[in-house]
């Protein structure tokens, strides 16, 4: 499907509020669909579900934790955890270690070879992207990241409320 023209403000000197706020839902949207693909094409080029894409980035992003943590993190059951986790380990991206501060916990970790293999995909991404943003200022990198933690967070709750509406049918 051809992508869809997005409602643009550059040039624009009488923009009002509410057209750059619904410019800026456009282009969340647009990202967030963007985002949905690039997931897709990476787990697909992994050999990996969504779900255990999902669990690995976790993984990649925090380093070790307990399954019932990736479970928390992850919103899985502690089953469907451990389904995720061997089905990880069996394929060399994760292993299982003991806490060194407690014996009889164990945690999980990403392995060098999910390291490498994501970087293979991932790397130029952020190869692509770091030059785009050297002519952003500190403080506008700051709100990029203030705006992207407020809309995750905000994502979160919403994603909470869902779950707990049942749609009514006709």
């Amino acid at each position: 499907m051809p992508a869809q023209e997005e409602p643009t403000t550059a040039g624009a000197e009488s923009t009002s509020r509410e057209e750059l706020l619904q410019a800026l839902g456009h282009a969340v949207r647009a990202n967030q669909r963007a985002t949905d693909a690039v997931d897709e094409a990476a787990t697909q080029a992994l050999g990996l579900n969504r779900t255990d894409g999902r669990c690995l980035d976790i993984l990649d992003q925090h380093g070790q934790m307990s399954a019932g943590e990736l479970a928390r993190q992850s919103e899985l059951t502690t089953g469907a955890i451990t389904a995720v986790i061997d089905r990880l380990e069996r394929i060399g991206y994760v292993r299982r270690v003991a806490d060194p501060s407690d014996r009889r916990r164990v945690l999980v970790g990403p392995t060098q070879k999910a390291r490498e293999d994501s970087w293979e995909l991932f790397g130029p991404l952020a190869d692509t992207v770091r030059p785009m943003l050297s002519g952003y200022t500190d403080e506008d990198l700051q709100l990029l990241i203030d705006f992207h933690r407020m809309s995750r967070e905000v994502q979160e709750r919403h994603a909470a409320w869902i779950r707990a509406h049942e749609l009514r049918s006709g």
